[in-house]
């Protein structure tokens, strides 16, 4: 069953001027270790896979608030280290949620959480189901 679907955008930008910034803590407050890690990994640059990242985190809180239409919010905001994008042995991506975000998907029922990811031209997309 399908409990809610999320999409989120992100600008590469934002996130290259947050890594060029020694004053802003914007990177170490949304992103895991492993999620940065992973982010420097590779020949694509850190900013656009923190900018897929980071849509994947809203994608999920998109998908997880839908099937809340016309009703209260639970919360008022979901901290973006509790959703953390990892991925498998052959690089496809998946969620693992941790605290509040956990909380949540147990009270909805949430299995199995599908997500993509893309960037293009900088600009970093997620859809989560």
């Amino acid at each position: 069953m399908i409990i809610g679907i999320g999409m989120d955008l992100s600008e590469a930008a934002f996130w290259s001027q947050a890594l060029a910034d020694p004053t802003t803590s914007v990177i170490e407050g949304t992103f895991t270790p492993a999620e940065l890690a992973d982010a420097n990994a590779g020949p694509t640059p850190p900013a656009d896979r923190l900018a897929t990242r980071f849509a994947a985190k809203e994608a999920f809180t998109k998908a997880i608030g839908v099937n809340r239409f016309g009703q209260e919010p639970v919360m008022a905001r979901l901290e973006p280290k509790c959703i953390e994008v990892i991925k498998d042995e052959w690089g496809r991506p998946a969620l693992s949620l941790h605290g509040p975000a956990q909380d949540l998907a147990n009270r909805f029922g949430v299995g199995r959480i599908w997500v993509s990811l893309t960037h293009e031209a900088g600009i970093g997309a997620a859809v989560v189901v």
